[in-house]
């Protein structure tokens, strides 16, 4: 074990999405940050994503604040990207597909006509497509689908190659970033500071902590002394390798989607279940994956998966995340529970959570994401 202690302005816990989105804005903002991650960036929910950027397909309720932060932060990726690729000189997949949300029964084609509705007044670009114009759009999808919201401005990105991009953007904007922590806890919180211990790299003492652990952030409820009721939920994906055919938009039904990569793949996803930490998987999920992926597109029917994955999402009680200071721990922020928004909400997120650290505005109603609010 590393025994070296370490002093640091600003320590992130959590080397996903959210925790390297955070520093990522923090350091072009000229802030000093460390990122200490348990095992490799990336390697839980992060990496296993199918990475949809699509708040409109997958929110149908009416808005609410959490709506609202989804909504900006899909407005704010064509430049949050494009820096990403800039600074890293990596590449990555953003794909402007646009999705459509297909539906096979009138009853369901009057909840589209709702949706629309309601969205028109956050100026969402959509329309509900029907019979050749339906098909003009997705050649291949199946002739029981009766209408779609279409959604130009739903996009995606490559989730494995964008979190290595984000990762090398942090390096060479000075981010320090230590992996293989082992495990992280708090060997002492003061009002100015804290003292984290870690398994593999030594002690850090940093002036403020962003927790940004994910499915895992309950394991300080006794540290922080408060209620983090985040659990992890299995999404199990698969991907078929294309042929002939293709899936030229994200296409959501009310069982799963199905989207094509720039490498040749189809994404066919998600089955959610709940088993703990563990994130084998199982014909079962896998099987409910293979049937909706038919009935939506029946060329797939032929078609044996050449990929099996499965990733933990951060789900919270109530399914909003947990996004604040702790007023009885100034030196702990809060940002944890993005469930399946992690990818779409890192460039709204991490301009939030480096306000909060700023003490500036955060712009946003912050009530929905007190992370108290279960204490």
């Amino acid at each position: 074990m590393n025994t070296q202690k370490k002093q640091v302005p600003i320590a992130v816990l959590g080397g996903g999405v959210i925790g390297l989105a955070i520093a990522f804005e923090l350091a072009k903002r000229k802030h000093k940050v460390t990122v200490i991650e348990k095992g490799l960036c990336g390697g839980q929910a992060t990496g296993a994503a199918a990475g949809m950027l699509a708040p409109y397909s997958e929110i149908g309720e009416d808005p609410d604040d959490f709506f609202s932060m989804c909504h900006e932060s899909l407005l704010l990726y064509p430049e949050w990207q494009a820096d990403v690729k800039e600074v890293s000189e990596l590449d990555f997949e953003y794909n402007t597909s646009g999705s459509l949300h297909a539906v096979f029964h009138e009853a369901d084609e009057l909840a589209l006509e709702t949706r629309l509705q309601w969205q028109k007044g956050w100026q969402v670009q959509s329309e509900i497509v029907k019979g050749q114009a339906l098909r003009h759009l997705e050649p291949h999808l199946t002739d029981d689908v009766i209408a779609a919201m279409y959604y130009p401005g739903e996009h995606h990105v490559y989730s494995p190659d964008y979190v290595v991009a984000l990762k090398e953007a942090c390096l060479r904007l000075g981010v320090g970033i230590i992996e293989n922590a082992g495990a992280v806890s708090f060997a002492d919180i003061r009002q100015d500071g804290v003292a984290i211990a870690t398994e593999q790299q030594g002690n850090i003492d940093a002036d403020t902590c962003i927790v940004a652990t994910g499915a895992w952030t309950s394991e300080y409820e006794e540290a922080l002394q408060i209620r983090l009721p985040i659990y992890p939920i299995r999404g199990q994906i698969c991907a078929f390798e294309q042929g002939m055919e293709e899936v030229k938009h994200m296409v959501f039904s009310s069982q799963g989607y199905v989207l094509s990569k720039r490498n040749g793949s189809i994404v066919c996803g998600a089955s959610e279940d709940v088993a703990g930490f563990d994130t084998s998987v199982t014909d079962k999920g896998i099987n409910r994956l293979l049937k909706w992926s038919h009935k939506l597109f029946p060329f797939t029917e032929i078609m044996e998966p050449f990929h099996k994955w499965a990733g933990l999402r951060p789900a919270t009680q109530d399914g909003y995340p947990l996004i604040g200071r702790l007023g009885h721990c100034p030196s702990i922020i809060v940002s944890s529970g993005h469930y399946r928004n992690g990818i779409l909400l890192s460039p709204r997120n991490a301009r939030l959570v480096a306000d909060i650290y700023e003490n500036k505005p955060a712009g946003l109603d912050m009530n929905l994401f007190n992370p108290v609010r279960f204490s």
